[in-house]
């Protein structure tokens, strides 16, 4: 014989879950009694806190091993890339001598990005360095900070400087000045010691009969060794890394050409088939003219 439940009434149900909620006979608070819930929230509480304290352990053993001005790992910046001004999309240097807006733009990038070269801010904030020394400033035990740097000056930029220059580092006459700089990499000595320039060469024979003649500024894209090392962001807070600067005299006009270039060092390799910017840097330079 099935024996049925008797069905209980909404009100039935209510009150059973109001008595769950607050029991007034057993003072109980959702089927616990205070004591109960206060062990039980002190229980989370020193628990919790425990994690706490473990993870701002960890957190402040960590930080003690980590410099705030050097990286502790840069295996993966162990030769620095080259990169150009006027920094464009897809590094494509394109410039319609007819047209204003095309190169215009490039224009004012470079004058943003060469303003702290000026002589005067130069002259002001760094040293005068001798050449083809390294500029090292070591600590010997006590935090040398922060540290000089080496003035240089826009008017090595010569021709490119921008100074004086109704051309517009000559991208309104169709002979546009391409800027190379090189990545900073902390503690590095670039050249072992050695003098440095950068070349720049069409990539294919086709790319080097269309690109023509240019001149670079310092001559022969020389890059001095008293700009290195660097020391980092917070050491050397006045460091203004050395350029290059490429004029391109006699580009074939409507024709996209190739170009490469790339940094002689003794310790940078420029060979490397699986980064493309060590070393080097390539881009696509292009003068229209109507």
């Amino acid at each position: 014989m099935v024996i049925q439940k008797e069905k209980k009434s909404c009100g039935q149900v209510v009150e059973e879950w109001k008595e769950f909620v607050w029991n007034p006979r057993t003072h109980q608070f959702m089927g616990r009694t205070g004591t109960s819930w206060a062990f039980i929230l002190l229980f989370y509480l020193v628990f919790y806190g425990f994690l706490t304290a473990m993870f701002t352990l960890t957190m402040w053993v960590m930080l003690q091993t980590v410099s705030d001005h050097t990286p502790k790992y840069q295996d993966r910046l162990a030769t620095p890339g080259l990169m150009i001004r006027p920094k464009t999309e897809n590094l494509d240097v394109i410039v319609n001598i007819s047209d204003t807006e095309s190169w215009d733009q490039h224009v004012q990038k470079l004058n943003k990005f060469l303003e702290p070269y000026n002589d005067s801010i130069q002259a002001q904030k760094n040293d005068v360095c001798r050449p083809g020394h390294y500029y090292e400033q070591p600590d010997n035990g006590v935090l040398n900070y922060p540290k000089r740097a080496c003035q240089f000056n826009r008017t090595q930029l010569g021709n490119c400087s921008g100074i004086g220059d109704p051309t517009h580092y000559g991208y309104s006459t169709g002979q546009p000045c391409v800027f190379i700089k090189m990545n900073r990499v902390i503690n590095f000595y670039a050249g072992a010691n050695q003098s440095m320039n950068v070349t720049c060469a069409g990539k294919r024979n086709e790319d080097a009969e269309n690109l023509g003649h240019f001149v670079m500024f310092p001559a022969n894209g020389h890059i001095d060794l008293m700009y290195f090392p660097y020391y980092g962001k917070k050491f050397h807070v006045n460091y203004t890394q050395p350029l290059v600067a490429v004029k391109f005299l006699n580009v074939t006009p409507n024709v996209e050409v190739n170009v490469e270039c790339r940094i002689n060092a003794a310790n940078i390799a420029t060979d490397d088939e699986r980064d493309k910017f060590a070393g080097r840097v390539a881009f696509k330079l292009r003068i229209n003219k109507t």
